[in-house]
């Protein structure tokens, strides 16, 4: 799904670029991804409509009209609702201030701490949920200090599957998505417009609510309808820490899925999960638009200053100091976790991924989830640039009538959850001529459908960046279409390159909502892996689920690191 972050926000150069290509061969660089689309895409979608409305070959809207009727489909829709909508308001409140220490002050650091904040952003859902856990769970962190401090024999911080948990978490996952967008726009506004109305007699306050918000609040509106849609579309996160007790419409469609193996069922709540998913970014793309055409940019050398007084210098450490600790402790608390046993500090936890015991919740030894994950990567990173560089190629080709049509359908399976997408695949391919149902590529096939649109935009700008009177000279030097391409246009698209195949491969890496659909039990991946060691009773379980988040944290971390370095100097669309 679009995170619409800072430098990672949607950008409106259209620059043309390889005019040295016909119109027929761009056409052509089109094909493929859309052929991908077409039998991954759009062709499980129709499934999930034939389903929903054709279940047993005879029309029939009855599972449609039970969402409707039915108390507990409204539950769902309504907890789904309003606990995005409590999510979205907390971490507004949380994270306004932080964004305002990032648009108004320089200080030693900065990028770092910006870099810090994302790292949440970026981290596998289940990865999310397994650092609460240890933070705050029964066996967590915060309950082991206090019952020791105090000699106590039960748990004295009882929050787990509780609402509360979930919300913390959601505004943790969330929290650099208000910093970004907001902290980016509000860099950009000129501080003489609230002194302005501060030396006409307002209050600080009331200067920041007659003028700094109205002026801000194109940012703050995208900034929460994206919170919104993330926190409505919430998986891993309500599985793992709101256990059977909650259950927003996108638990519900794994629940009927799996556990129940109601089909239509499970159709009607993806689309109906499919109407709002789509609505909501219909919506978010149109406050996208209006954000960007706002205000005229304001240097942030004029909007920006040093803390020089005792006020600045606390705002400052107040906001620094939150971060670290709300940001920082689960983060931490995890990795003390997985290496903390009865007897002390020990590697125990990490030796025993190697095992596999005849009391194991795997069919092959735990470690092997790593080795699959990465295999998986890897061919998700392969398909995802075969289909992304053609179709980056097609749009930052020469302005046609096609290319506005697929611009917006080479993004459509952001608007689309992963839950649907891999629910789709369950029901489309397993018969001929795609029967791929027990096929271990159906795993990167369903991943490669996630980082598609990324890869896309991440190669994009790196595209139209390139010099149309470089790629014309060399033409004119007798040089043909492929040897320019490789030539002038791949060294200089090298770095777009690196930055498309890291986000492909961490977002194959931590992806569960499809991945619980389509993974065969035989070949887990990390987050699986994740899941069915904090489903299971016993300290070696938790243990070992603690010991494998730390491994999965460490690596997106680093994977978003290294693409933070190779994307800094250029404007990115994500």
């Amino acid at each position: 799904m679009d995170r619409g972050l800072d430098g990672y926000g949607f950008t409106i150069d259209i620059s043309p670029t390889m005019k040295n290509i016909s119109s027929k061969s761009y056409v052509l660089l089109a094909g493929l991804p859309l052929a991908y689309l077409a039998i991954f895409y759009f062709y499980p979608l129709i499934k999930i409509f034939s389903v929903s409305f054709i279940p047993d070959d005879a029309w029939g809207p009855g599972n449609l009209k039970k969402l409707v009727t039915s108390s507990i489909y409204l539950r769902t829709l309504w907890f789904t609702t309003w606990q995005a909508v409590i999510s979205t308001v907390l971490t507004l409140l949380l994270a306004l201030p932080g964004a305002y220490v990032f648009a108004r002050y320089q200080f030693r650091g900065k990028e770092l701490l910006r870099s810090f904040t994302t790292v949440p952003f970026v981290l596998p859902t289940v990865v999310v949920a397994a650092a609460f856990h240890s933070l705050l769970g029964p066996h967590g962190m915060v309950n082991a200090v206090l019952m020791k401090l105090f000699h106590l024999t039960s748990p004295p911080v009882a929050i787990d599957q509780t609402i509360a948990l979930i919300l913390i978490a959601h505004v943790f996952y969330n929290y650099t998505v208000v910093v970004r967008i907001v902290g980016g726009y509000w860099s950009q506004l000129e501080p003489s417009l609230a002194e302005a109305a501060k030396m006409l007699g307002a209050s600080p306050a009331k200067a920041f609510i007659k003028v700094t918000l109205p002026l801000l609040s194109p940012a703050i509106m995208a900034a929460s309808l994206l919170v919104f849609i993330f926190c409505f579309s919430s998986f891993g996160v309500i599985l793992i820490l709101g256990g059977p007790r909650f259950a927003t419409i996108e638990v519900e469609i794994y629940r009927q899925a799996i556990h129940l193996f109601n089909l239509p069922m499970a159709a009607a709540l993806s689309l109906v999960q499919i109407f709002f998913t789509f609505a909501l970014m219909w919506v978010y793309t149109r406050l996208q638009r209006r954000r960007s055409l706002a205000l005229k940019p304001e240097s942030r050398v004029v909007t920006q200053k040093k803390s020089e007084s005792g006020i600045d210098r606390l705002i400052l450490a107040a906001n620094i100091g939150f971060m670290a600790l709300f940001l920082g402790l689960p983060m931490v608390s995890l990795i003390i976790r997985s290496v903390t046993t009865e007897t002390g500090i020990s590697l125990g936890f990490y030796q025993t991924l190697f095992e596999n015991t005849t009391e194991s919740v795997f069919f092959v030894p735990p470690a092997d989830a790593v080795v699959y994950s990465l295999g998986f990567a890897l061919a998700t990173l392969l398909i995802a640039l075969t289909l992304g560089v053609p179709a980056a190629v097609f749009l930052a080709g020469p302005e046609n009538r096609l290319r506005s049509v697929l611009d917006p359908l080479f993004m459509l399976p952001l608007s689309t959850s992963a839950v649907t997408l891999g629910f789709g695949f369950i029901i489309a391919l397993d018969k001929p001529p795609l029967n791929l149902r027990t096929s271990p590529m159906l795993i990167p096939l369903a991943h490669t459908l996630v980082a598609f649109p990324f890869v896309v935009r991440s190669l994009l700008p790196g595209l139209r960046s390139i010099p149309a009177k470089l790629k014309e000279s060399a033409v004119m030097l007798g040089a043909d279409p492929w040897k320019v391409w490789r030539t002038v246009d791949l060294p200089i698209l090298g770095r777009a390159l690196v930055v498309a195949a890291v986000f492909a491969f961490t977002i194959s890496l931590g992806e569960f909502g499809a991945t619980v659909f389509v993974a065969q039990p035989q070949t887990p991946t990390m987050p699986l892996a994740i899941y069915r060691f904090l489903g299971q009773p016993g300290a070696a379980n938790y243990g070992q689920a603690m010991a494998m988040s730390s491994i999965l944290m460490l690596v997106s971390a680093a994977g978003f690191m290294l693409m933070e370095k190779f994307r800094s100097g250029q404007a990115g669309e994500f």
